[in-house]
């Protein structure tokens, strides 16, 4: 009886909850369709009248920061980096949950550390390598990407693969199958609720990362975080507000519909890695 009478409590909490993830995005949509002036004055009113530009802030914006070119950059970089993510994760969490030795062990916690170190440890020392080997471009940056996103994308797959019958590997063993085809074949298809789950975290990680496109492809190649700060601020600190929220909103849309579209696959590839492992 409390379940069914505290349900109306928990739909009016979580509504709040909502509201307050959901309102700075509804800040940046209605101020990308006022004056800059405007939003400076007023960043809360809806953009009515004089204060109502309608598009001219979304065409001087994908002008100035040459939105298309970074766009591509980004797609570029995002499912590449994603792409090459799940392929080597999910290969060495089956070999690190199939192989129980010391080594697959010391192997296992490495990857765990790996996650709670904190990128401003290493960008310096990463920034002088990368440039050094030639890493300072859009396929470069991939494998950066790799690096630190393999920690807890191999912690998601060793935790669904532990619940996975080895007899499924087994009996495609027998039929004739060697260890590329019995992974690809058998074993990565089961692994579709972690798969998804991965790709959508690290997109939305990769799609919206500053720090590090800054700091490795600098101005030549921007990803649009960096092409929208870069190009948006003017002289003496200026900001063009007006073109700045409408690249912010054309920035996060296809991350958002990526997101809608998979989201149910998240709580199902977490959760099933988490009582499977």
């Amino acid at each position: 009886m409390n379940k069914v009478t505290n349900k109306p409590l928990w739909y009016i909490l979580l509504s709040i909850a909502a509201l307050f993830f959901l309102l700075p995005i509804g800040i940046i949509l209605i101020n990308s369709f006022k004056s800059r002036f405007i939003i400076m004055s007023e960043p809360f009113s809806l953009p009515t009248g004089e204060s109502f530009v309608g598009l001219t802030n979304y065409l001087a914006g994908i002008e100035a920061s040459g939105f298309f070119k970074a766009f591509g950059i980004s797609l570029f970089v995002t499912a590449v980096s994603v792409a090459l993510i799940i392929v080597c994760s999910a290969m060495t969490a089956w070999y690190i949950t199939r192989r129980k030795t010391a080594f697959t062990k010391i192997l296992y916690f490495a990857f765990v550390f790996s996650m709670i170190v904190p990128f401003q440890m290493v960008m310096y020392t990463l920034t002088y390598v990368a440039v050094k080997i030639n890493f300072a471009n859009p396929l470069g940056i991939v494998f950066i990407y790799l690096g630190f996103g393999a920690g807890l994308s191999v912690f998601m797959f060793s935790g669904f693969i532990k619940g996975i019958p080895r007899e499924i590997e087994e009996a495609a063993t027998i039929d004739g199958c060697n260890s590329l085809q019995t992974f690809f074949s058998v074993v990565f298809p089961i692994l579709k609720p972690t798969t998804v789950t991965v790709a959508i975290l690290n997109a939305m990680w990769i799609w919206n990362d500053y720090l590090l496109p800054y700091l490795i492809l600098g101005s030549k190649y921007k990803t649009i975080p960096v092409a929208v700060q870069l190009t948006m601020q003017g002289a003496y600190g200026s900001v063009d507000w007006g073109g700045f929220m409408a690249m912010l909103t054309l920035s996060v849309v296809p991350i958002i519909l990526l997101y809608i579209f998979l989201q149910r696959y998240i709580i199902e590839g977490v959760l099933s890695g988490a009582v499977k492992g």
